[in-house]
């Protein structure tokens, strides 16, 4: 049926030229085989290569406040860059599927590292009931799915959740952050987590305190759990 798949990319094409899709960081058109980003937008990219280093900035930001076995980000958040634009779009614009395809690109370099490549579950940080109805989505959890996607690793939604309305993390302090978010998350005391070793993962880490958050609330009902983080994103603060 060689035919019918080259009718169907002439099909696919002829569209494309009528309402071509966009790079969902710079908005440039996509050419065949490219998917999400373009070609441009992922050479491009500020990654960090934190998961290629220990004592990186994401896990010194944990250092002396809760134990993370291993923390890493993707990439480097610029403000005003096109990636800004893409987290932005991601969190706010219903882009869910962008969240997906970073994990799952982000996932393959993981698996890469021993350190990254043998995980019990990835859980991700949870929004409260009322902003997930919201949103209609969590974008930490659609990271995590594309993450899940590429390691072959479990997500867990179940064991963790926000049991508090907070507001917005942006334009806070580093210690607003933390009184934000203190006691805002709790674990299912239905699920034992101890001995294993969990992915925790955010769309941005600023400051660690939501990830600080959420890590107090395993490791409270669950002390022998392996804590490490993936993000997004990190914003470096002074």
């Amino acid at each position: 049926m060689d035919w019918l798949k080259t009718i169907q990319l002439l099909g696919t094409d002829l569209l494309s030229l009528f309402t071509p899709p966009k790079c969902c960081a710079c908005g440039n058109a996509l050419v065949r085989g490219e998917n999400t980003l373009c070609t441009h937008c992922i050479m491009k990219m500020p990654k960090t290569n934190f998961h290629k280093v220990r004592g990186n900035m994401a896990e010194k930001s944990f250092w002396g406040r809760v134990p993370i076995e291993y923390a890493t980000s993707y990439f480097f958040f610029l403000k005003s860059s096109n990636f800004q634009h893409l987290l932005h779009a991601l969190k706010y614009d219903g882009r869910r599927e962008i969240g997906v395809y970073l994990g799952r690109c982000y996932g393959n370099e993981l698996i890469q590292q021993p350190e990254f490549s043998h995980f019990d579950s990835i859980i991700p940080v949870p929004l409260h009931p009322h902003k997930l109805r919201k949103r209609g989505y969590n974008q930490s959890e659609m990271f995590a799915r594309g993450l899940s996607k590429s390691m072959n690793i479990p997500i867990d939604t179940k064991t963790l959740s926000r049991t508090t309305f907070t507001e917005t993390q942006t334009h806070k302090s580093r210690v607003e952050r933390w009184e934000n978010v203190k006691n805002v998350f709790a674990a299912n005391p239905a699920v034992n987590l101890n001995g294993k070793h969990i992915l925790l993962v955010d769309d941005v880490m600023t400051t660690g305190a939501t990830i600080e958050g959420c890590a107090n609330a395993l490791l409270e009902k669950n002390p022998t759990v392996k804590i490490s983080v993936a993000t997004l994103a990190y914003a470096h603060t002074a």
